[in-house]
C-alpha cells in the first residue's frame, strides 16, 4: 500500500523540525513550504533546509510569504531562540529553495496529486490562504488541510489567541471559510503533549546523530518552556497535526464550527469553537460544522511514537 502524500507548510521552530522528521518517516513527504512566523522567512527557510540536511532528506522546498495579509509581522517566538531553532549546531544546508513561490508549489502539487494530498499547515496560514484564493479548485483537490493552531480554550499569545492564528487571523479566517476539508488540533491538546527531560536525555544518549541533535534542540526548547510558562514538557504542537494520518487512534476529534475572531479588542485571533452536537446547532440556527477539532490525546503513547521515530534515523 502506498503511503499518504503530505505537503508541510511550516515556520521552523523546534516542533516544526520534529514534525518534518516524523512525516518523512511515515508518510510520502512530497514538498515543504515555509512562511514567516516563529521567526523571519529567511530563518524559517534556512532552519527547514538544515533539518533536511541533517536527516539526508531530498524534498523540494519553496519559500513563501514574509508578512501577514493585513497586519504587521508578529514578533519572533522567543521560546525558539534567536535563530528560530537554537540549541544545537545544525549542518549548513547544501540544498537551496526551488525557484517557485510557496503558493505556486502548493497549487501545483495539489493539482498533480488530486484527492490524495494532505496539506499540513503548522505555521501562520498566509501561504495556504493565498493558494486557496489563487486557485478556487484547490479546496476540492486536497484530501484535507490539517491545521496546528487555535484552541478550544485559552490562548498563549493573548488570553484568547494562539500564536499561529494570531500571527495572521485574516489568513486563518480565509482557510476556515474556504469549504476545504479541515482538521484542527489546538493548544487544548498540544500543550500537554510533549517530551519530558527523560525522553530528551534518551535521545541525547542514543548514539544516533539525528536523535542526539534533536535531543539538544529539545533540551533548549524545554528550558525555554520552563522559564516562560513553567512547563514540564517540550510540547509537540506541530507533530499533533501529522499524527492522525499515521495513527488515527492517538487523538480524538469532534465535528465543530470554528470561527476566527477578527475584530475583538481582547479576542482578535481567537478560534471560537462551537462543539455542540449537530442537532442542537441546527435547532439554534447556528452554522454547520466546518472542521474536525481535537478534544483529547493519548499523549504518552503519542510521545513514545515520536521518540521511536527519531531513534529510527541512522
Amino acid at each position: 500500500m502506498s503511503r499518504r502524500k503530505i505537503l508541510i507548510d511550516c515556520d521552523p521552530g523546534h516542533d516544526d523540525a520534529v514534525a518534518i522528521l516524523f512525516a518523512a518517516r511515515h508518510l510520502d513527504l512530497v514538498a515543504i513550504t515555509t512562511v514567516a512566523g516563529n521567526n523571519s522567512l529567511e530563518n524559517t527557510t534556512r532552519n527547514a533546509l538544515a533539518v533536511l540536511e541533517l536527516a539526508g532528506l531530498d524534498v523540494p522546498l519553496a519559500m513563501g510569504c514574509a508578512h501577514p495579509l493585513a497586519q504587521p509581522p508578529a514578533a519572533a517566538a522567543a521560546v525558539h531562540g534567536k535563530s528560530g531553532l537554537d540549541g544545537a549546531e545544525l549542518p549548513e544546508p547544501a540544498r537551496r529553495p526551488v525557484a517557485a513561490h510557496a503558493v505556486d508549489l502548493i497549487v501545483e502539487t495539489a493539482a498533480r496529486h488530486r484527492g490524495e494530498l494532505i496539506l499540513a499547515a503548522v505555521g501562520p496560514q498566509t501561504n495556504v490562504a493565498l493558494a486557496l484564493r489563487r486557485e478556487p479548485r484547490l479546496k476540492d483537490w486536497l484530501a484535507e488541510i490539517t491545521v496546528m493552531g487555535g484552541s478550544t480554550g485559552a490562548g498563549n499569545v493573548t488570553p484568547a489567541a494562539e500564536f499561529n492564528i494570531h500571527s495572521d487571523p485574516e489568513a486563518a479566517w480565509a482557510v476556515f471559510n474556504s469549504g476545504a476539508r479541515l482538521r484542527m488540533v489546538g493548544l487544548n491538546v498540544t500543550q500537554r503533549t510533549g517530551l519530558g527531560a527523560e525522553d530528551i536525555a534518551g535521545l541525547r544518549a542514543s548514539g544516533r546523530r539525528v536523535a542526539a541533535v534533536v535531543g539538544d534542540l529539545l533540551g533548549f526548547y524545554l528550558a525555554r518552556q520552563r522559564e516562560r510558562r513553567g512547563a514540564s514538557v517540550a510540547p509537540m504542537h506541530d507533530v499533533c497535526a501529522i499524527v492522525p494520518h499515521v495513527d488515527a487512534g492517538l487523538i480524538d476529534y469532534e465535528e465543530a464550527r470554528v470561527d476566527i475572531e477578527l475584530a475583538g479588542t481582547h479576542t482578535r485571533g481567537m478560534t471560537v469553537c462551537d462543539l455542540l452536537p449537530a442537532p442542537y446547532r441546527a435547532a439554534l440556527g447556528r452554522p454547520p460544522a466546518n472542521a474536525l477539532v481535537a478534544v483529547e490525546a493519548r499523549s504518552r503513547a503519542l510521545v513514545e511514537r515520536v521518540v521511536e521515530t527519531l531513534l529510527s534515523y541512522a
